[in-house]
This record gives structure tokens, sequence and C-alpha cells, in this order.
């Protein structure tokens, strides 16, 4: 120690010092020096550890001179749910029945969509026969055509809870001819359903499913024709629906209807319901980005019904998915309810109808 000393008071020169300290005692190394002599330091770590005594900052951790430190993050304790309130669900969407959601609220009702190409394997032509006779032109109705419909619900009054609602709605469904060049593209069949109803949100849970949905509703439908081919129908409804999962990715739907009686006199189609029966059930299965839907209606004492399916893609093109539809039996529209067909359409829809 005596001679280091010395060799300290003989040489005073602070570089000298400091390149003397780095190779011994770091003890040695106790005097402060200029950032000028700590800029001639080759090495790096010596570099560093000189500019933190000159600064008076502690030295810092190897790990830290890599680079810069991200902090961890600090988990968030989750936000306790309060008693009562409803979790969002496919469901409590459709029908806006959040507090938060806005009083008065356009929403999708049926499914939206178009169907460039619908090909029938039984053309219902007969029906027809009439309307060709008076327009003096062919029975020719291609197999082939364009469908789409167009459906909507309107809020017009709510609770402040949202849970109950009343709604006006439409629907209409169109059957187009549009590849029949010989009969001017005539659009074959339209469906017009105009309707109020009454909705409430029960939100009671059991077994994992919820039940999230009451309806109580009139409705009625028709293809807006006279004579021979007119056909319409007025129903009281009630309908029902429960979702499953946390997410609710399966929906299931029954709906039941009474026919209000018609002056036998007037009445276009007297034996609808032998064909469409009194109930419906409806299902909306989605999986991540997929939907796949399917309806089942009938009357079992005629043994007369309907089903279809349909697939709906993730999107596409915008809000567009790729929908295809496929149906078989009797009623697809209302010309056609005494009418058994297989069909199979492809084109783009905006909903499932959940």
């Amino acid at each position: 120690m005596l001679m280091e000393t010395r060799l300290v008071m003989r040489f005073p020169s602070r570089r000298f010092l400091f390149v003397f300290c780095g190779l011994h005692a770091a003890a040695l190394c106790a005097q402060p020096a200029s950032p000028s002599e700590c800029h001639a330091i080759d090495d790096a770590a010596r570099r560093l550890a000189c500019y933190d005594r000159v600064t008076q900052m502690p030295a810092m951790p190897p790990a830290q001179r890599e680079g810069p430190v991200v902090p961890s993050p600090v988990a968030q304790p989750a936000t306790p749910v309060p008693p009562g309130a409803r979790q969002s669900s496919p469901l409590a969407e459709s029908w806006a029945t959040h507090p938060e959601s806005a009083r008065y609220t356009l929403q999708f009702h049926e499914p939206n969509y178009i169907l460039f190409a619908r090909h029938t394997n039984s053309v219902n032509s007969q029906v027809y026969a009439p309307v060709f006779t008076a327009a003096g032109v062919p029975e020719q109705i291609d197999a082939t055509e364009a469908k789409f419909q167009l459906s909507g619900k309107l809020r017009v009054w709510t609770t402040d809870d949202r849970r109950w609602g009343a709604w006006v709605a439409y629907t209409q469904q169109s059957n187009w001819q549009v590849y029949n060049s010989d009969i001017s593209r005539p659009f074959r069949e339209t469906n017009y359903a105009p309707e109020v109803l009454l909705s409430w949100d029960p939100d009671i849970s059991f077994g994992g499913w919820r039940w999230g949905l009451a309806n109580l509703g009139l409705v009625h439908q028709s293809n807006g024709r006279t004579d021979v081919i007119s056909r319409s129908w007025d129903r009281l409804y009630a309908q029902f629906a429960v979702e499953n999962g946390k997410n609710g990715n399966l929906a299931l739907y029954a709906k039941a209807w009474y026919r209000f009686p018609t002056d036998a006199a007037k009445d276009d189609n007297p034996d609808i319901t032998d064909y469409l029966g009194h109930a419906q059930f409806n299902a909306v299965y989605r999986w991540r980005e997929h939907s796949i839907t399917g309806m089942l209606r009938g009357n079992l004492r005629t043994g007369k019904g309907a089903l279809q399916v349909g697939y709906f893609s993730p999107r596409l093109l915008g809000p567009l998915r790729g929908y295809v539809q496929a149906f078989s039996g009797y009623g697809e529209s209302m010309i056609d309810y005494n009418w058994r067909q297989t069909t199979l359409g492809i084109g783009v829809a905006l909903n499932d109808g959940l």
C-alpha cells in the first residue's frame, strides 16, 4: 500500500492514475475523473464505470447494460360483475337488451341474403297457367332463378333496463326469373310480411343455457297478388329462444302460431296449415366465423312439412359472407305452399338470422 501511494504522489497525472487503477485495485480509483479521461479508455466496461463515477451514478447491473428494461406488466384485478348484471351474448346483441343500448334502434331480423342462382328439381308452372294464358305467352318457367330476402326490425318503445321492447318488423322474399329472357325476366313471386311484436329478455340461466328471448307478435304474410294466384294468412305467434355456451355459440328457437279464421269465400289458401303446420324450430350454430343454420316445420297430423339448412362463411368482402341454402318440402314461398320441391342456392348474406 505504501508503494502504491508513492506512485500516486510521483505521477500526479489523473489519466495515468486511472489506467493504473483500472489494472489494479478498485480502491485506488476513488479519486474523481473528468469525462474526457473516461472517453480515452478503450475497454467498454471500464469506460462505462468511469462515466458512472464522474456523474456519481450507481453502477448499472450487467443485464441493464444490454438494452432498455421493459417493466413487467402488473396484473389488473378482474372487474367484478354487479349482481344481476346481464352479460353480452348474441341474443342480447340481436335484440339490444343491454341498458346502454339505444332506446330506438334498427336491427336485422331474419337473414338478409341474395342467392345469385337457386335451382329447383320441380318447377311449379301449373299454378301460373291463367296468367300465361291471359298474357298470351307460353308457360315457361326456368328451374334456375335468383332469390333474395330483406328483413329488419325497429324498436319503437322500451323500458329503461331494455329488457322489454315493442318492435315493428318487415321481411320481404322475392324469387326472380332473372335468367328467363323469353318472358322478360319477371319476378315470379314476392312475399311481404309486416309484423308487430313485444319482446322480453328473461335472462334466466340453467344448466349452461340462458333463456334470452320471449316474443309475442302479430304477422300478416301475403304475395300481393289478386285472383287465382293470391296467397295470404294472418297469425298470432309466440316465440322463445335459448343460447348455450359462455359465448352463446348455439341458439335454439321455438315458434308456435295460431292462424286467424278467414271467410271461406275469401280464403285463397284454406288448407295452408296442412302444409306449413302450427310450429317451427330454428337453430343457429356459430364456430369461429362460420355459421350453420337449420329450420324445421310441419304438421304431424298430415305428415307434411319442410326442412331448410344454410351455411354462412366468414366475411368475404366487407360485411358480405358466402351463403349456401338448401330447402326440401312444402312452402318455400306462399305460391308454393302446397308444392313439394327441393332447391339449392348459392350467394352472399349479411347476417345469419341471430
